[in-house]
């Protein structure tokens, strides 16, 4: 067993992760409901009937696809809310799962079974390498595994039910919400912050262990429409507008060589089309925007307008329309005014031997929005790597070192 574990929650972790990341709950940024698939309640409707046969209180999935619930306090202290997403990424396909452990990995090269040609090697992603000894989770190798964030639902629902069935420790009370379709940015609905009735809260939703995260992107989100003039191209000679054409130089106008994922990092943003859908008539490309500040956000806006309206003018017949749409803002904004959720998480951390790390994340997360709203909303770590692609593991030792986690800040939590 690794020494930086304790043994008393792995066991618990791997068959809930192993359950939960066997259901199918991908969303879909393309469709207007909440939840934006029907398929994810059936997590949610799992995790309702799990949270009732541990005993928790006031557990309800509300209209909007969230699945709440209460801990009781067996002290005072501050309402502390813990959360994770149901919802698995739509990059990548997530149809038919088949999640296996590898108990005591030996360190060497990861093969999958669906798929000869896939090898998750250390030499490749050095956190691997620090993870012999540990039981290691995946797909099959034709999937993702949707740890992210299955991981972040098991250690909530792991420490839950370690609070639930031991009475004598002593913590305040305790709001959980599971939430639909973060990975498409539509996770907090606009009544969540009073539903959930949290003075801070925690999403664990992270990855290396000891990541205390409380800096984000912000995020924008832009659809550019492109319609040109249809007809027969047999008689199209000074009367067609290809659409597709002005589609492409629209995206080949963008910088290509800067402010793209491709080259950037760190506190860098970018500028990232998504899809491009559509033919000669009418497309329609999607871009998503991120900086770390709104200045640069901004500019990054303008950037796209302006080559709408520059690729607008070689073709007067066309018409190009633009639209930005905010998405989430950087949740330092809010923090850095009051760090309380962020120390309390650090000093848990350092009591656990963990030495704990901030660095920006280039995304965001429930938090990133909730924070927005009036609940401060860190991030935590669950140990998920490799993320919304066939690639993706996770420890569950890392696992059982968040669920520790998550039951020393609610000692920390206590006043009194």
């Amino acid at each position: 067993m690794p020494q930086d574990s304790k043994p008393r929650f792995d066991q618990e972790l791997e068959t809930r992760l192993m359950r939960y990341a066997a259901i199918d709950s991908q969303s879909d940024a393309d469709s207007p409901t909440s939840p934006s698939t029907a398929r994810q309640y059936d997590m949610l409707r799992l995790l309702e009937a799990e949270l009732k046969e541990i005993g928790a209180e006031d557990v309800v999935i509300t209209d909007y696809g969230t699945v709440l619930a209460t801990i009781p306090g067996t002290a005072s202290g501050p309402t502390v809310g813990f959360l994770a997403h149901v919802d698995t990424a739509p990059q990548f396909n997530a149809t038919g799962v088949k999640p296996r452990v590898i108990k005591g990995y030996n360190g060497g090269d990861i093969t999958y079974p669906d798929n000869a040609d896939l090898i998750l090697s250390p030499a490749e992603f050095p956190y691997l390498a620090q993870k012999q000894g540990h039981d290691i989770i995946t797909a099959s190798g034709t999937t993702l595994l949707g740890g992210d964030d299955k991981a972040g639902v098991a250690i909530i629902m792991t420490a839950a039910r370690h609070l639930l069935e031991n009475p004598e420790i002593k913590h305040p009370p305790l709001r959980i919400a599971f939430t639909p379709d973060e990975e498409i940015g539509r996770g907090v609905n606009a009544a969540l912050p009073k539903d959930l009735a949290a003075d801070f809260a925690y999403t664990f939703d992270g990855g290396e262990v000891g990541e205390i995260v409380y800096e984000t992107f912000s995020a924008d989100g832009a659809e550019i429409i492109v319609k040109g003039v249809s007809i027969h191209p047999g008689h199209a000679k000074d009367k067609l507008v290809n659409a597709i054409h002005l589609a492409s130089k629209i995206i080949q106008t963008l910088p290509q060589s800067v402010m793209v994922p491709e080259t950037t990092d760190g506190h860098e943003g970018f500028i990232h089309a998504t899809d491009m859908v559509g033919g000669s008539s009418e497309m329609k490309i999607k871009l998503i925007l991120r900086d770390f500040e709104r200045e640069g956000l901004a500019e990054k806006g303008e950037i796209v307008r302006k080559v709408c309206e520059a690729v607008a003018a070689t073709e007067p017949r066309a018409e190009i329309t633009c639209t930005i749409t905010p998405q989430y803002r950087n949740m330092r904004y809010w923090l850095e005014e009051d760090m309380t959720p962020v120390d309390l998480a650090r000093d848990a951390c350092r009591k656990l031997g963990i030495a704990p790390m901030s660095v920006p994340i280039r995304g965001g997360t429930d938090g990133s929005r909730l924070t927005e709203m009036g609940v401060p909303t860190p991030n935590l770590f669950t140990g998920m790597q490799n993320i919304h692609g066939p690639l993706e593991w996770i420890s569950v030792q890392d696992m059982a070192l968040a669920t520790e986690l998550c039951l020393e800040l609610v000692g920390l939590a206590v006043k009194g």
